[in-house]
């Protein structure tokens, strides 16, 4: 495997319903250190199911994922190790209500991390003022708006210094006005170098900030191409026909 080759997907399937549905059918891909991977195609098309295999919250049916070399999905490889090394953001922020901002975004740093609290504040208040948000470390998630919430959820996530960051629809729940926030750190991230992978129905950020476009239909991967060619050449006449109802 390529050093430089973080995640290799080879011929996943995901199953349910005994295998009636296949939300996933023989997928494969790379993903490279550094690159900004965005997933896109209709509800239902394997992208989200796609996305969470990558750190076993799906287990797949069939298939391998191996993450720097190792097999995650072999029954012996330490999954928890492995979702340390794996920032993930949803579309609804999944913050612990009860507490504050600060509270939330150290929490797994100490436990798992077995940081100091001071250390582990001092991380997130640094990642507090690069979104904005410092100060509000004291505050709760319901006083917050959807934007900041969703900006405090990617910071929190970036809190484990993760090897590769995975966005679900992380805009999808937000206000058209909270978008642009949010999408504004994603792309500082991808500047910065991070590894991502971006399961989003923003066209406008898969063109201009993403490093390869995937195009999933029916469990399958359709089509992946550099973002230039993908949106202006597409090749396949679903597509084209995806491409023509979204643009």
């Amino acid at each position: 495997m390529s050093a430089d080759i973080l995640i290799q997907v080879d011929k996943l399937e995901k199953h349910f319903k005994g295998g009636d549905i296949k939300a996933l059918d023989g997928v494969s891909t790379q993903i490279r250190t550094g690159e900004v991977v965005v997933v896109i195609g209709p509800s239902g098309s394997g992208k989200s199911t796609f996305l969470r295999c990558l750190n076993l919250l799906e287990i797949p049916t069939g298939g391998q994922i191996l993450f720097r070399g190792t097999d995650i999905t072999d029954p012996k490889s330490n999954i928890n190790l492995h979702r340390q090394k794996m920032g993930m953001v949803f579309q609804h922020f999944n913050l612990f209500p009860h507490m504050t901002i600060l509270k939330n975004m150290t929490l797994a740093p100490i436990k798992l991390l077995k940081k100091s609290q001071a250390e582990a504040e001092e991380t997130a208040i640094s990642l507090l003022k690069r979104v904005g948000l410092a100060d509000r470390s004291g505050a709760y998630p319901a006083q917050l708006s959807g934007g900041q919430k969703q900006r405090i959820a990617i910071v929190r996530a970036l809190c484990m210094d993760p090897e590769v960051m995975l966005f679900d629809e992380p805009t999808s729940a937000l206000d058209p006005e909270m978008v642009g926030e949010v999408l504004e750190v994603m792309k500082e991230l991808a500047n910065d170098g991070m590894t991502m992978v971006v399961v989003t129905h923003e066209m406008g950020f898969a063109r201009e900030v993403g490093s390869r476009v995937i195009f999933m239909d029916g469990g399958k991967m359709i089509e992946e191409n550099e973002p230039e060619a993908f949106f202006s050449h597409p090749k396949e006449q679903r597509t084209i026909d995806f491409l023509s109802k979204v643009l």
